[in-house]
């Protein structure tokens, strides 16, 4: 039970009736370049994950190992 070739074409005469062949067009190629975009943007956010997975492994930041002295601890 999808919408089917009849019901799509029903749809498409409802919108030209309403938005005009101008609009129309408008709409259509504005969506389209929406869509054109996001897949760009998917796809450049997914190279960014593969660099970050094959890079080796970084440090965030540089501690230091070894523990600090305690100056002015009392030893018994």
């Amino acid at each position: 039970m999808g919408i089917g070739f009849r019901e799509l074409l029903i749809i498409l005469a409802i919108a030209l009736v309403i938005f005009g062949a101008k609009r129309l067009k408008s709409i259509g190629s504005d969506l389209g370049g929406a869509v054109k975009g996001f897949k760009k943007a998917m796809n450049e956010g997914e190279e960014e994950d593969n660099k970050q997975l094959s890079a080796p492994a970084q440090k965030d930041a540089d501690f230091d190992s070894t523990p600090a002295s305690k100056s002015g601890s009392k030893n018994a």
